[in-house]
């Protein structure tokens, strides 16, 4: 008897987060080697080819792509990554790599971002594999590295290196969507259909070296602190973009409160848990992260470096940088250590109707909402080569479950359940679009 992807998603996601991925942006990590051979094995254990290839030692992505019944039709990307943002033991209930059932609740880092859809979606391409279910189009399967430092080393190395592995596709989905919340006293669905760009900033600051004994007037970590606090201060104000209306209408509809860019508190705190996840959408974001100066207590030092993590909305990254210089003020250099583009796309078309449908079919009546994420995902990378992509990790979720809070925090969870709802979504979607 053939096995139900909601019969080993559990497995699959406790064998990942097992595997410690961490990505310290550096390349100081382990790497996501051996996850990309767990990933590998499981894949050809279904009867399908898997291709592993390597950016840099260790830093392993991973493809395989199932043939479709009609070949006229583009292809479809289903996407994850292996790499998790690392985790202090000291702070967590559990080890944040045992993979830990409890309570029917699975713990470690990556339970939520984003190893619990990588199980889900190498549950549902073995089921169908093994039962020889083929899809309507051609689905590729991609596991990438470095999603949590950018991509460089993971899907925007293989979009520059490795383009033949995406060829005919049109549309991806990943991360970060599909999920539901409580809005208005109902399970509502959301669904990413845009994201912020990624501004991440270094700024330096000049000034002159001296002992520390002496007066200085020209002390460049001085003036690097005045510049972080007025950055890290600043009040970017409220610009809504399409698919934030969208939402915010959408939320008026199911709690009758309208949205009021003088009091935007009053229509989020109908959102229960997703109100940070969403309240960093409705304008640009420019928070402080790394400060880096000196080497001695009593020696000032020429120069005082901060690093800054700027999320834009579509078409502000221009403007954004500008407002950052200028609230940085004399004397310091801003410069990109890492820059990447908003996305936005309609909450209309084929694919969004089945996946909505796809929703619906195991939660009758749910509403489903277009949001934008504040953070970034795979997406971006593949945008390059014309791919439209969207969130969408389906997941019915307990109401008190702080879903969104665990995205890169401590003690990360998903319930076993929401697992095998989320094979059943994903099941009904590739098998159907």
């Amino acid at each position: 008897m053939s096995i139900r992807a909601e019969d080993e998603v559990a497995r699959i996601c406790r064998d990942l987060i097992r595997i410690d991925t961490s990505n310290y942006g550096d390349g100081s990590g382990p790497g996501e080697r051996e996850a990309a051979e767990y990933v590998a094995a499981l894949i050809e254990e279904a009867g399908l080819e898997a291709d592993v290839f390597e950016s840099a030692p260790g830093r392993a992505s991973v493809v395989t792509r199932m043939a479709g019944t009609d070949s006229s039709l583009p292809a479809l990307v289903v996407h994850g990554h292996l790499d998790v943002v690392p985790a202090q033991k000291q702070d967590w209930s559990v080890d944040p790599f045992s993979g830990e059932e409890l309570d029917g609740l699975i713990w470690g880092r990556g339970a939520v971002d984003m190893k619990d859809m990588d199980a889900m979606i190498l549950a549902v391409m073995r089921e169908m594999a093994r039962t020889g279910t083929r899809p309507r189009r051609d689905i590729i399967f991609a596991f990438f590295a470095d999603e949590e430092a950018g991509g460089t080393y993971g899907a925007g190395w293989a979009v520059e290196n490795r383009p033949e592995l995406f060829e005919g596709a049109r549309e991806a989905i990943s991360e970060v969507g599909g999920f539901s919340a409580t809005i208005g006293g109902r399970r509502t669905y959301l669904l990413q259909t845009a994201e912020k760009g990624i501004s991440w900033l270094r700024l330096k600051a000049h000034g002159r070296a001296g002992h520390g004994s002496q007066i200085n007037t020209d002390n460049a970590v001085t003036r690097l602190a005045g510049a972080v606090s007025r950055i890290g201060s600043y009040e970017w104000p409220i610009e809504l973009t399409d698919t934030t209306r969208a939402f915010l209408d959408g939320v008026t509809e199911l709690t009758g409160v309208e949205f009021d860019p003088e009091n935007p508190e009053k229509l989020l705190a109908e959102l229960g848990t997703v109100a940070r996840f969403v309240g960093a959408t409705l304008q640009n974001t420019a928070n402080p992260t790394l400060l880096e100066a000196g080497y001695k207590h009593n020696v000032i030092p020429g120069t005082a470096e901060a690093f800054i993590d700027a999320r834009t909305l579509p078409g502000q990254e221009e403007q954004l940088l500008e407002i950052v210089k200028s609230l940085a003020g004399e004397g310091i250099d801003v410069s990109y250590e890492h820059k990447d583009v908003s996305l936005e796309v309609p909450f209309t078309g084929n694919l969004v109707d089945s996946m909505v449908a796809a929703l619906q079919a195991e939660d009758p009546g749910a509403p489903v909402l277009p949001y934008t994420l504040s953070g970034g995902t795979d997406n971006k990378s593949l945008s390059r080569l014309g791919i439209t992509g969207y969130g969408f990790a389906p997941l019915r979720l307990p109401e008190d479950l702080d879903f969104t809070g665990m995205f890169h925090g401590v003690d990360e969870r998903v319930p076993v359940e929401s697992l095998k709802f989320g094979t059943r979504v994903l099941g009904r979607l590739l098998r159907g679009y």
